[in-house]
């Protein structure tokens, strides 16, 4: 027989379903859904014993193997009235709690979950204090059932029937939406009182709120209400105003219909402002289409249809202002003393389209505010760089939400008048991609035939640009679409001479660079030698912008010295001896010519979008069966170059004093050095055939002599361009004897007159005669030791 004892251990173990967010109190039916398998099994072993089973609640719905840490420790004991099992698995129960219950331990070694329980001891005390709580709870209950519209009110009668405050306040509880940590507090309370007390204290939070939210509720509702009404009275009195034929508009409409007239716009613009006013006065006012109705309009009003500047065309004022902020650039400055020129005859001029090309640091940008301030105009910018949407040019369409005007009429705007200098920087930087091509939409901008019909999509009325001066800027015209530089009247920019540089560097970066720095011109003095060593050997460049660059370190330096040196001797003199300590070692000695004449290495010209540069062409010869090798980074175009200059070199090789049988008994080998660097074009054609016949020869090439131009397979110097670029980065780089194209003789007026003093130009239309100028006489005459030379001479 099985004692007592056992009996009892055993009533004390029961199958147990965690469940997950839902908390069930005692006296309740609810019905459930199970869906962990050990859930249930434990089901099941209920059903097949008594039918009595323990609801435990889960601390973290998201754990599926549940320990006693991760349930609360208070439960309830339920019987299980009934049970469904669905195909999915599931299982559907419906259960009614009993009475609370302590869990103690959670068995974990069955196939249901399964624990200990503890009889909890229920003590009720009925006194009036007890009663009072009971009343209070129900009133508080009435009145968060009329607050709450979700809760049935017949809620409210079956509360009024239950006599042990227990049982109340559980009902109330487990019937009301509270959040899941209050029903644990209350569930966990044993004393009724306490739970009676905390149970008043969270409806009457939870009553505060629900009145807060009806209160905003009844506002917003309120406010609608008066919406409509305003909305209804307002069509009714126009309906009525129509009938009588006096119909009138708001102050507010009337105020921007007085603004459209005022506007002076052209007579399309005017008449489709005014058709989008009526269309806004029949608009509901916070409808989102009146908004963008109301944005529309205020655009078209604030456009200058009408307002401009008056232009200053004093000549010898627009020469001052030129020469103050810039120095040289004579070609510039004579195209707008131009420009001004005849507009003080007519008033008929268009705007010019100007595009400075040129490569950085040269002064294209401030170029165009100088303009602006010497005509008295207003001066706007936008950078082109990086632009790949049309819609930053024409606008977005007003069916987009957040539409605007492209960026030409933002700016128009801006200016407020409609005749300012307009610079669009960084034009040849436009790029294309599914968004639309900026560059044709710029068509219309730039086009003095068609631009004062300029449409926006924004907008879609026309506006005139024709009275506005574009400017544009670019390093180089090659990347700007044909039909688009077709409209422009190109400027080059080549870049500034050595003593352009010195004069720029005295009399206009210096004197803006040291109140920047806090100096006076007592405190530094930078010789001119100095500045000179700054622009041949710490910068490389056409512009100016790096030899600022290196004057603020030295400013900055001095500055130093003066702050942290007591007693210094002033002014500090930077000179050429102690420039290393201002600005260290210098950067740069590959732009100088070769300091000995070398067989197989000649000096040519180069052209970048930064400026001008030298470039040295090697030759080498090497034992083999005639392979052309060509190194150096170098472009299809060049490449062709050096296939023509040694088909040049093999046809006239008897002329040449060459054996003709070279090619079948040596390779060679054609280099350019700074192979990381790009190179193509045609106009090295001259250099390598100088460099081939050199090493073939071993007749060393001048190193003072550089060369440009393109050859044909007749020995024909036909014309480059650039020439200006190239010849001042030779002039840098020490060169005495230029050799070109003759076809470029009309190009020589651009160089100035001090860089053509100091070197010697030779014009050429045939490679015979750059041979004759480059190469020196052979050092031996003995044609059989012509082709034994090993040249391979390094620079």
């Amino acid at each position: 027989m099985v004692d007592n004892k056992t009996q009892n251990k055993k009533k004390n173990i029961r199958p147990f379903v965690p469940l997950r967010d839902i908390v069930v109190f005692p006296n309740m039916v609810v019905p459930l859904l199970v869906g962990r398998q050990r859930s249930i099994n434990a089901v099941e072993e209920a059903m097949s014993t008594d039918n009595m089973l323990v609801l435990a609640f889960q601390r973290d719905p998201k754990v599926e193997e549940v320990r006693l840490d991760d349930i609360y420790q208070t439960g309830v004991t339920a019987k299980l009235v009934q049970s469904l099992r669905e195909a999915s698995g599931t299982m559907k129960i419906l259960v009614e709690s009993i009475e609370r219950v302590k869990i103690s331990k959670v068995i974990t070694d069955k196939k249901y979950f399964s624990c200990y329980i503890e009889q909890i001891e229920r003590v009720s005390v009925k006194d009036k204090e007890t009663e009072a709580l009971s009343r209070l709870l129900l009133d508080l209950v009435e009145k968060y059932i009329n607050l709450n519209t979700s809760i049935p009110k017949e809620f409210y009668g079956t509360l009024v029937t239950i006599d042990e405050p227990s049982k109340l306040a559980d009902s109330v509880a487990g019937y009301l939406p509270l959040k899941f940590k209050d029903k644990i507090l209350i569930l966990e309370i044993l004393d009724e009182k306490e739970r009676l007390k905390k149970l008043i204290d969270i409806i009457n939070s939870e009553i505060s709120v629900l009145e807060i939210q009806k209160e905003i509720q009844n506002k917003v509702l309120k406010k609608v209400e008066q919406t409509q009404k305003e909305y209804l009275l307002h069509e009714q009195l126009k309906t009525i105003q129509q009938e009588l034929g006096k119909e009138t508009e708001s102050p507010e409409l009337a105020q921007l219909r007085e603004k459209i007239l005022a506007a002076r716009m052209s007579k399309e613009a005017e008449t489709k402002a005014l058709e989008e006013l009526n269309r806004l006065s029949k608009t509901m006012p916070l409808s989102p289409e009146a908004t963008v109705i109301r944005t529309y309009i205020d655009w078209l009003i604030a456009l200058p249809w009408n307002s401009q500047t008056s232009d200053n065309l004093d000549i010898e004022h627009a020469k001052k202002v030129l020469d103050e902020d810039h120095f040289g650039l004579e070609k510039v400055k004579e195209r707008i003393i131009e420009y001004l020129a005849v507009r003080k005859k007519t008033e008929s001029l268009k705007g010019p389209i100007l595009c400075f090309v040129g490569p950085p640091g040269c002064g294209k940008t401030s170029l165009g505010k100088s303009i602006a301030r010497c005509m008295g105009r207003k001066f706007v910018r936008i950078s082109l760089g990086g632009v790949r949407d049309e819609a930053e040019i024409r606008g977005h369409r007003r069916t987009y939400i957040g539409a605007l005007p492209g960026r030409i009429i933002q700016s128009i705007r801006k200016a407020g008048v409609n005749n300012p200098v307009f610079l669009l920087d960084e034009i040849d930087k436009l790029g294309t991609d599914f968004r639309g091509d900026p560059a044709s939409a710029l068509l219309e901008v730039l086009d003095p035939e068609q631009n004062h019909m300029f449409s926006d999509h924004y907008l879609e009325v026309e506006f005139d640009l024709s009275k506005v001066l574009f400017i544009t800027t670019a390093n180089t015209e090659f990347t700007i679409p044909p039909p688009l530089l077709d409209r422009m009247e190109v400027i080059n920019l080549p870049g500034y001479t050595s003593w352009e540089k010195l004069q720029i560097a005295k009399h206009f970066l210096i004197p803006r660079l040291l109140p920047q720095h806090g100096l006076k011109n007592e405190e530094i003095q930078i010789s001119d030698n100095a500045i000179n060593k700054i622009i041949r050997e710490y910068t490389r460049e056409a512009g100016v912008r790096n030899l600022e660059r290196q004057l603020a370190g030295i400013c900055r330096k001095v500055a130093r010295r003066i702050v942290e040196t007591k007693n210094i001797k002033l002014p500090c003199k930077v000179g050429v001896n102690n420039l290393v300590e201002y600005l260290g070692p210098e950067k740069y000695t590959s732009l100088t010519r070769a300091k000995q004449p070398a067989v197989g290495v000649a000096t040519g010209m180069a052209w970048t979008e930064y400026g001008g540069d030298i470039l040295f062409t090697e030759v080498l010869l090497m034992k083999g069966k005639g392979k052309l090798i060509i190194t150096g980074q170098l472009g299809s175009v060049m490449k062709e170059s050096a296939q023509a200059a040694l088909s040049f070199v093999r046809a006239n090789a008897e002329k040449l004093g060459i054996s003709p049988d070279f090619a079948e008994k040596h390779d060679i080998h054609i280099h350019v050095p700074e192979g990381a660097i790009p190179k193509d074009g045609p106009s090295a054609g001259v250099t390598i055939v100088t460099a081939l016949v050199s090493a073939l020869t071993g007749r060393k090439a001048r190193c003072d002599v550089a060369m440009t131009g393109e050859i044909t397979l007749q020995g024909k110097v036909l014309r480059i361009g650039g020439l200006k670029s190239k010849i001042l980065a030779a002039h840098r780089a020490e060169i005495s004897t230029i050799i070109i194209p003759e076809e470029n003789e009309k190009d020589l007026e651009e160089i100035p007159k001090s860089v053509r003093k100091e070197l010697k130009i030779i014009l050429v239309d045939n490679v015979m005669d750059v041979l004759s100028i480059a190469l020196l006489e052979p050092e031996t005459t003995k044609k059989e030791q012509l082709l034994s030379l090993q040249p391979g001479a390094k620079v």
